[in-house]
Parts: C-alpha cells; sequence; structure tokens
C-alpha cells in the first residue's frame, strides 16, 4: 500500500457537543473515493478513533480495499477518546459507561447520519473496535439490537461483565460478530490488572455459539497491538463488504 493514490484520503473533522458527556467530542469521518452525496453508504463506526486512523491506518486500508480490490465504498467514523478516561467509558464497570453509551446512540450516530447518505438495509452500521473498545461496541450492540448487529471485535477485553450480559441473552441470532484474537494475548496489562485475553475471547466464543450467534472467530499469531489488529483490519472489512465488482 505503498502508492500514494492510496494515500489520498478524504478525512472529515467534527466535534460534537454532548451534554451525556458534558463535553465536546472530536470525531474524523473517512469518506470513500468517488464519494456522492446522491448515493447511500454502509457506515463503519470505530472507537479509538484516533489510534484507529493513525496506528490502524483504517483509512489507508479502506482506500486500498475499495481501488484495488473492488470493496463496496464505505463510510468510517473514527470516535476519539481522552485516555486518561477511556477506561470509564468503555469498561462496563466504568462511571461513565453509560454515559458514553447515550452520546454513542443519541447524540453521535443522529448527527452523523443527519450529515451523510446511510444505507438503509440490516447492514447500515458496523462496530468496530480494539481491547475495550470492543467491549463497548458489543455492549451496545446488545443494548440496542434494533441499531447494531454487527460488530468487529479485535482482541475483545471480554471478562466477566460482558460473559455475565451474553450469558443473560436469550437468543442472539440476530448478532454478527467477526473475533480476532492474538495467540500470544496470554499475559495482557490492563488498567484493571493482566489477563490472558485468549482464554477469556475463548470463553467469550463458546458462549456467543451456544447463543446461536453468527460468529467469525479467528486466532492468528500476534500481540496486543495495533501492529497486529492492522495487518487483519483488511479481513475484517473484506468480510462485511466483499468485491463490488
Amino acid at each position: 500500500m505503498s502508492d500514494k493514490n492510496y494515500l489520498k484520503r478524504t478525512v472529515i473533522k467534527e466535534s460534537i457537543s454532548s451534554r451525556y458527556l458534558d463535553e465536546e467530542r472530536s470525531v474524523r469521518i473517512f469518506l470513500p473515493p468517488g464519494y456522492n452525496e446522491l448515493i447511500s453508504y454502509p457506515i463503519v463506526y470505530t472507537q479509538d478513533g484516533q489510534d484507529a486512523f493513525m496506528y490502524g491506518r483504517i483509512a489507508t486500508i479502506a482506500n486500498y480495499l475499495i481501488l484495488e480490490k473492488g470493496m463496496e465504498p464505505i463510510i468510517i467514523v473514527g470516535v476519539d477518546v481522552d485516555k486518561k478516561k477511556r477506561s470509564s467509558e468503555y469498561s462496563p464497570l466504568g462511571s461513565r459507561n453509560e454515559a458514553y453509551k447515550r452520546f454513542f446512540v443519541e447524540e453521535l450516530c443522529p448527527f452523523i447520519e443527519s450529515r451523510y447518505p446511510l444505507r438503509q438495509n440490516g447492514m447500515n452500521r458496523i462496530l468496530l473496535g480494539d481491547s475495550l473498545g470492543a467491549t463497548v461496541c458489543l455492549h451496545m450492540a446488545l443494548d440496542h439490537p434494533d441499531w447494531f448487529q454487527y460488530v468487529i471485535s479485535l482482541s475483545g477485553a471480554f471478562l466477566n461483565p460482558t460473559l455475565a450480559e451474553l450469558s443473560r441473552a436469550s437468543d442472539l441470532g440476530w448478532l454478527n460478530i467477526w473475533m480476532l484474537i492474538g495467540t500470544e494475548e496470554t499475559e495482557v496489562e490492563t488498567h484493571a490488572g493482566t489477563f490472558n485475553f485468549l482464554d477469556w475471547n475463548r470463553r467469550a466464543k463458546s458462549v456467543l455459539e451456544q447463543k446461536g450467534a453468527n460468529l467469525t472467530y479467528l486466532e492468528k499469531k500476534g500481540k496486543h497491538i495495533w501492529g497486529f489488529w492492522q495487518k487483519h483490519l483488511p479481513d475484517a472489512l473484506m468480510h462485511y463488504f466483499g468485491s463490488n465488482i
């Protein structure tokens, strides 16, 4: 992906005033090559927006896949986060978690979708996140299955609170989730301690299968870093948006 054409990305920065978070929240919006306001698009919402765009290179990857691999054009919305508040917003036990989820559903999505043409079908929104970012994505889908039915999880922090929530669900046949976990993620340091993410993802996989979720689960050699996730982002995006040729 060294061709300069893939680096000619259209990324717009916006700021959203949130009464739930009591602050302005920055977002960055990738518009696909040939973007046309008369055409509707699927949207991918990603947590850790600044990292997904900088370290994950998600805009460059999407440009490449659209131009060279015939992937369906998509809009990507990266939601920035203050790293000091990240755990409190993304963790299901965090003090700002409920406020963050309300911001996302009641303020962010209406703001974005009133300004950009969203395709009106069952796969119009995909939630993408890494680690705790994947956790909040999954919990938002569980809270709002009418809004979010598709999740991309990059080494999700699916610990006891998440497994308990999954276990309470009667049927997850509506949920479509693509999960990636690294085989070297056995001692991941977090704000709450050190965890074997490989083991916890295997547990989550088991519960998701029991509940009938549409699951794509991948274990690949890798660590809990963006270098690993970036490598597999093309597979995740192509899984949902495939070939447009």
